[in-house]
């Protein structure tokens, strides 16, 4: 199959960044309306959001979503998140959610929020993997929306790259996993996010995380009544559970090719050394290595890169998967990463490092 890739104009904001939205001009608008005559076609596209690039499909066309699952080697069980352009589109997929979940989606749609809901028997099987809830997000991203009103078409749209490797964060990321098995990939640019979104489910007064992601705990809370009880059911141990009702509560996801080992610390001096005597140890056997830092050093590294800060985590989530996929083009052997220590704004990020490394990760600070 050959892949038509769209390259989108975006603009970037005074300091050089990409702006949040591409704007949709004449020519942007035209490759939308393409892309979205081959979603009604039957066909996958590939498309831009502020999380990470999505694999669309018809939500409801069964054969169309089987496609995700054979072009990604995904399982079938685990549930796809639907992408919607606007409210008439949730309600043809569900019916009106509870109080919690609305008040959820008043604040943070669009945005970087998926809300496991009850479903309507129209949708799929294939789409919630036989469950009776289907996971729905209105992306805070132009071109994603545009894309959606272009198809007149709930999106179901994992991510994009073959299941289990680091995210696409970058339309060159799709084409690396699945140039040549999808229709289409629409370029918009990096994702400003750059990690997958905070999924929740609503019971009664409690709000269920099911995946952490950069919308934290404490800002639900900020705009949720104080009778109301936040749970992470993040931290469950994965073997338990045998049917996830989000995409990344189930398998290992996101993992690079190299052995990824996280340490965390809070003195970063600590972390940082760690690493570097790990690194000497694998090039006395000619390993090629590689450091994910917060801080300077490890420069012995085959590959460095600095992700961020414990200040600014959006940074870090940012570069997360773009520096993964590098160490995967590179050949890295051993990937060695500076963790960042619990916190409400870190759980996102520490959960995909966690599942990327396997769960190796190692607590460096002593107990005094």
């Amino acid at each position: 199959m050959e892949t038509k890739y769209w390259k989108l104009e975006y603009g970037l904001d005074g300091d050089g960044a990409l702006a949040r939205h591409a704007e949709i001009n004449a020519q942007n608008a035209r490759m939308i309306r393409d892309a979205g005559a081959l979603l009604n076609a039957g066909q996958l596209v590939a498309f831009p959001t502020e999380t990470v690039y999505g694999l669309g499909a018809n939500a409801f066309d069964s054969d169309a979503v089987a496609a995700i699952f054979k072009a990604k080697g995904r399982p079938s069980d685990n549930p796809l998140i639907v992408h919607i352009a606007d409210y008439e589109m949730l309600d043809v997929l569900t019916f009106t959610p509870p109080a919690l979940a609305q008040t959820l989606m008043e604040h943070f749609w669009p945005g970087p929020l998926t809300v496991v809901l009850p479903v309507r028997a129209a949708v799929p099987s294939v789409v919630t993997a036989g469950l009776d809830t289907v996971a729905v997000r209105m992306p805070d991203h132009a071109i994603a929306r545009a894309l959606i009103r272009a198809a007149n078409l709930p999106l179901a749209a994992p991510s994009a790259n073959r299941s289990g490797k680091p995210s696409p964060t970058r339309a060159s990321h799709v084409a690396e996993d699945l140039n040549g098995k999808i229709a289409g990939i629409l370029d918009g640019g990096p994702c400003t996010i750059g990690i997958e979104s905070t999924v929740v489910r609503v019971l009664d007064q409690t709000v269920h995380i099911l995946r952490p992601g950069m919308i934290s705990v404490s800002q639900m809370a900020r705009v949720l009544a104080p009778d109301v009880t936040i749970v992470d059911e993040s931290t469950r141990v994965l073997q338990t559970i045998t049917a996830p009702r989000s995409p990344g509560q189930k398998y290992r996801h996101y993992a690079p090719q190299g052995d990824l080992q996280v340490f965390v610390a809070k003195d970063l001096a600590i972390s940082r050394a760690r690493i570097e005597k790990a690194i000497e140890e694998d090039q006395v056997h000619g390993k090629r290595t590689a450091a994910l830092m917060l801080t300077d050093g490890a420069e012995n590294a085959t590959y460095r890169v600095e992700l961020g800060s414990p200040d600014h985590l959006e940074t870090y989530a940012f570069h997360l998967y773009d520096a993964l996929r590098a160490c995967d083009r590179l050949s890295i052997d051993c990937i060695y990463a500076q963790g960042v220590t619990h916190s409400d704004r870190s759980s996102g990020i520490m959960n995909r490092l966690i599942k990327a490394a396997g769960g190796r990760v190692e607590e460096l600070d002593s107990d005094d």
